[in-house]
C-alpha cells in the first residue's frame, strides 16, 4: 500500500471537522437528555454521567482558580494550528490521520472552553467503586490520534 496520502489536504481536514461534530453533538445530547451530576447506569461497569472539567486530563488544574482556562484555550488553539501545519506538510496516510485525530478532538475541547466554560465529559468506566475519570468522544479521537501516530513512528524505526 501506497503511504503518501491521496485525496487532498482537505479530506484530513473533513475528518477533523467530522469528529469534532460528532463530539459537539454527543455533548449537545448529554446537556439535553442529563442534569449537571447526574449519573445513569447503563451495565455494571459504564454509566453516563454530565460533568464539567475546568482543568485537563485528569482534571488537572480544575481548582486553579480560573486562570487555567484561558491557558488551556491558547494551548489549544498553538496546538492546534500547529496540527493544520503538519496535515498539510505531511506526506504519509497514518501520520497525517493521527493528526487529523488529534485536531478534531483538539478543537472539541477548545469549543467546550470557548463556549460553555468548561469541557463537558460523559463516559464514565469503572470497576466497582474505581472510576476512571470522565471523558468524551473529543478525548478518544485524541487517544487514538496519538495511538496512531505512535504506530506510524514505531514502523518508520523498524524499517530504518
Amino acid at each position: 500500500m501506497n503511504n503518501k496520502k491521496s485525496g487532498g489536504v482537505w479530506v484530513w481536514h473533513i475528518v477533523a471537522v467530522s469528529l469534532l461534530l460528532l463530539d459537539q453533538i454527543t455533548k449537545y445530547w448529554v446537556e439535553k437528555m442529563l442534569v449537571l451530576g447526574e449519573a445513569v447506569p447503563i451495565t455494571e461497569m459504564f454509566n453516563l454521567v454530565h460533568r464539567h472539567n475546568k482543568g485537563a486530563a485528569f482534571s488537572f488544574l480544575a481548582n486553579a482558580g480560573g486562570w487555567q482556562r484561558y491557558f488551556f484555550i491558547s494551548l489549544a488553539i498553538g496546538i492546534s494550528c500547529w496540527l493544520v501545519f503538519a496535515i498539510q506538510r505531511s506526506t504519509a496516510r497514518t501520520e497525517t490521520l493521527g493528526y487529523s485525530f488529534i485536531l478534531g478532538g483538539a478543537l472539541g475541547n477548545l469549543f467546550d472552553r470557548l463556549f460553555r466554560g468548561a469541557v463537558v465529559d460523559f463516559l464514565d468506566i469503572y470497576w466497582k467503586s474505581h472510576h476512571w475519570p470522565a471523558f468524551n468522544v473529543a478525548d478518544i479521537a485524541i487517544v487514538c490520534g496519538a495511538g496512531v501516530l505512535l504506530a506510524s513512528i514505531t514502523k518508520e524505526v523498524r524499517t530504518s
